[in-house]
């Protein structure tokens, strides 16, 4: 009697002292960072867009900017808009806007609307869920910012040739393309330059921003 309730005891001491079994806690999936949302193309998407609106590109002469066109102003295919100051005067600038206007040739209007309507696109395919939408927005931002590097090439081209017509004619009145004549005697101490400015590299930098924050946000949807 006293061997069983030994046996007893002993199994009654090894139970108390058994590890309590841990509780298996169910595999949760991590939550993805700041590049796992829509929110980064969003708004690179959203700021290559509005730049449109900012001054794209600039003629100056002897430093002066005299004239500017913004992004929306080259899809629409508007005229150079010419400033009303500056050491030239007034009218000395304004003729020489118009007479770039009266000149102007190129495909730079349809780059500059493809870009602008792949960021649209690029955008709206952004918004969507990463498996619908990641890759059109990716591709749209790099179409985008390659329509862009486009347009600028073919406004300098243009520009080139404006300027070379002008210096061979310069001795014929009234020939050149950009109304050098109206503002001094001479040819050789007043050239224009073309540049693009700081908000027209931000747009380019914007798309393609957009295009790599889609590839993240595909990335962080197949882990």
């Amino acid at each position: 009697m006293w061997q069983v309730s030994l046996i007893l005891n002993k199994n009654l001491f090894m139970d108390t002292n058994q590890p309590a079994a841990q509780p298996v806690l169910a595999a949760t999936s991590a939550t993805p960072g700041i590049f796992g949302t829509k929110i980064p193309s969003s708004v690179a998407f959203v700021i290559g867009v509005l730049l449109f609106f900012m001054p794209f590109a600039e003629i100056k002469c002897s430093g002066t900017t005299f004239a500017h066109k913004s992004g929306l102003d080259i899809a629409m295919r508007k005229d150079w808009k010419a400033f009303s100051s500056g050491t030239m005067g007034k009218e000395g600038m304004g003729d020489m806007s118009s007479k770039a206007n009266s000149q102007e040739k190129g495909n730079s209007w349809i780059y500059a609307i493809a870009a602008l309507g792949l960021g649209v696109l690029g955008l709206l395919f952004s918004i969507a869920n990463a498996k619908l939408g990641g890759r059109a927005a990716l591709v749209a931002g790099i179409l985008s910012a390659g329509a862009l590097i486009g347009m600028m090439l073919d406004i300098k081209q243009e520009f080139n040739r404006q300027v070379a017509n002008d210096m061979a004619n310069k001795t014929q009145e009234g020939a050149d393309t950009l109304g050098l004549n109206k503002l001094g005697n001479s040819l050789n101490d007043i050239k224009p330059t073309l540049v693009f400015t700081s908000w027209f590299y931000v747009a380019v930098i914007a798309f393609l921003a957009a295009a790599f924050f889609c590839y993240k946000r595909m990335q962080t949807a197949k882990l």
